[in-house]
């Protein structure tokens, strides 16, 4: 399907199925927060016992129409990550501008629970609220939309998700035009239940740690 179709498409879908998606986010919002808010309390002290630098890393990510915006993840990393990012470049499993090292080094003790479990992702709550992310959609990449192909650009007609399909379907080390393809599925099938049911895989993936 070309962009614009998709495009055309979507614009019918989404008259009504946008809002009630906020809708949706909103309320499991309002039922998981606080719980969520506890849980966010012990992870930031286990990771300032664990490692030092901040607890909550910020990336500028890739959102709705190409917006950038500051996802918020807890830090799964050494503090030096970056620039460490350099001298493992040639360990990269993944094509650029993917970067995927297995059994990365920089990862600390804390973090790998974290990533396992998925609970990492959890500071990304704010994003939805404000209405950057929703709890489903593409998850948004770290590099500009300059650097889409004009196929990829379908991903941009929804807001990025905190999971997707790519979450249950593929795993960590699928490369970008395989996850492009799985977001594109997700889009030309946009439904509540849809949703609903990628959620619902995805608890079962955090419960059974099978994160990435």
């Amino acid at each position: 399907m070309a962009p614009s179709d998709a495009a055309a498409r979507f614009g019918l879908v989404g008259k009504g199925y946008m809002p009630l998606k906020r809708g949706l986010d909103l309320l499991i919002l309002g039922v998981v927060l606080l719980p969520c808010l506890a849980a966010m309390a012990l992870i930031a002290v286990a990771i300032r016992l664990d490692s030092p630098g901040p607890i909550v890393f910020t990336q500028q990510r890739t959102g709705q129409h190409g917006r950038r915006f500051r996802m918020l993840k807890f830090r799964t990393m050494v503090r030096n990550a970056e620039e460490l990012k350099a001298q493992l470049a040639h360990l990269n499993v993944l094509q650029p501008p993917d970067f995927k090292i297995p059994n990365d080094p920089r990862i600390t003790a804390v973090g790998r629970v974290l990533r396992k479990s998925h609970l990492d992702e959890l500071p990304q709550l704010w994003n939805v609220l404000v209405g950057e992310m929703s709890l489903v959609g593409p998850r948004p990449t770290s590099f500009a939309a300059e650097t889409y192909r004009l196929w990829h650009t379908e991903r941009l007609e929804v807001r990025p998700g905190v999971t997707g399909l790519w979450q249950i379907r593929g795993r960590a080390m699928t490369e970008f035009d395989d996850r492009l393809r799985l977001d594109i599925r997700y889009i030309d099938r946009l439904s509540l239940g849809n949703d609903l049911k990628i959620l619902a895989l995805t608890l079962r993936s955090v419960l059974g740690g099978t994160g990435a």
